[in-house]
């Protein structure tokens, strides 16, 4: 039997004497498209880190295919939230995609043809193939966006990792990426943090929500109650076009 892809047990940071995450337990199977919610500073982005093994725990374990998650980056592709960037630098799509083999070669390998071919593949899948040549500042948020996922994507991996890949684009921009990220959950794991809670809710297969502690629900399916618990406050739902389900509420062991 293949080892679950994620697996957390009791998990938990702190960082200059706040508490970030608690007690987290998580088990990812492979094939699985994990959602992950919860509010701004509610340590999404940071649970994120330490599965990826960025940021070491203060306590518990974390596992990757059964591993350490530093053994075991080859078989991740990660897009981290959109940060901005330097739009003079003087690179161009195609080798911006090709940096994404270095997670796959290593560092000090030499690039050849098969891995510009494989970059070309990734660029073509998503749509970018006339934009191979051009230079990385002259293309548009959703253009970058969809460069980044090409370059997670050049890693070959069994899993990929999505941290807000929405956050700075129109809604078709967005739209673009979603109906990728739905194409590729037939191939991989995905988890996705995002905040776009009735997409999320129609896209994936089970849903974590975060607020320091994770509360995980086994089908996508989200309730007012769950999300009172999981952002710390009441909410109230405007929706346009989207379909919204009922999950149980949180319950505390």
């Amino acid at each position: 039997m293949n080892p679950p892809v994620v697996e957390l047990e009791g998990v938990g940071l702190s960082l200059q004497g706040q508490t970030i995450l608690q007690d987290i337990h998580l088990r990812v199977e492979p094939g699985d498209f994990l959602g992950i919610l919860g509010p701004n500073g509610g340590g999404k982005s940071m649970l994120i880190k330490i599965m990826l093994g960025l940021v070491a725990p203060d306590r518990g374990r974390v596992r990757l295919f059964g591993r350490p998650p530093q053994q075991t980056r080859g078989r991740v592709g990660y897009v981290p939230q959109f940060a901005g960037f330097d739009r003079q630098y003087p690179i161009s799509v195609l080798d911006t995609v090709l940096m994404g083999r270095l997670g796959r070669r290593g560092a000090f390998r030499s690039l050849g043809a098969e891995d510009k071919d494989l970059a070309r593949r990734c660029l073509d899948r998503l749509g970018l193939t006339d934009l191979a040549d051009r230079q990385i500042g002259r293309l548009s948020l959703g253009q970058l966006q969809r460069v980044l996922v090409a370059r997670a994507l050049a890693v070959e991996p069994e899993m990929l990792v999505l941290d807000e890949p929405t956050a700075s684009l129109d809604p078709g921009g967005g739209a673009d990426v979603y109906r990728i990220l739905e194409e590729l959950s037939e191939e991989m794991t995905i988890l996705l943090v995002s905040h776009d809670l009735g997409v999320v809710s129609t896209m994936v297969s089970s849903i974590a929500c975060v607020n320091q502690k994770l509360y995980y629900h086994p089908e996508s399916t989200i309730s007012r109650e769950v999300f009172d618990e999981a952002y710390g406050c009441p909410l109230g739902f405007v929706t346009h076009q989207h379909t919204h389900f009922i999950l149980d509420d949180h319950k505390d062991d």
